[in-house]
């Protein structure tokens, strides 16, 4: 093109800070920012109270109908934002609520194939894991700022990547 600026991409996105470093998604991809990861997460963070609640209900209505044995599955009560995201991410949509809402979705990044519900529910634990202490949440954060691709830490010891569902 004619009188365009170094560095110009007619997609409107540069390369960021000029790292040199080559985006670990094939071209098809757009690489999801970390302020929408942030927005879908406070969002997702609603939609598993209200699930906590209805599965909460659920188990208190079986643990009376089996005369109180049901409510042992009240165990399960603490992983549930891990099996909301397991089924969620690892079903057909391939995002939570939150990120349908930001535009957002989980990918493998060297093939784009639909994640399974095991790969789901492992990338929630550790992000779950990461956000449980100061200092891992904020190497989580800094390894996503570091890179080119924006992935965080959880992203790429499981193999995905969050990208723009559009």
């Amino acid at each position: 093109m004619l009188n365009t600026p170094p560095g110009y991409d007619p997609a409107g996105y540069a390369e960021r800070y000029g790292t040199g470093f080559p985006p670990n998604l094939p071209i098809p991809f757009v690489r999801a920012s970390l302020g929408a990861r942030f927005v879908a997460y406070l969002l997702d963070i609603l939609f598993i109270l209200g699930f906590t609640a209805l599965l909460t209900l659920a188990i208190a209505v079986l643990g009376l109908l089996t005369f109180g044995l049901g409510w042992t599955l009240f165990a399960i009560l603490p992983a549930s934002g891990i099996l909301y995201s397991a089924v969620t991410v690892g079903g057909a949509s391939q995002s939570t609520w939150g990120m349908r809402m930001m535009g957002l979705r989980v990918v493998s990044p060297a093939s784009g194939v639909r994640v399974d519900f095991i790969t789901a529910a492992i990338h929630a634990l550790l992000f779950y894991v990461a956000i449980s202490t100061f200092l891992l949440w904020f190497v989580d954060i800094l390894f996503g700022l570091m890179r080119p691709d924006r992935r965080l830490g959880h992203d790429v010891l499981v193999g995905l990547a969050v990208i723009r569902a559009g």
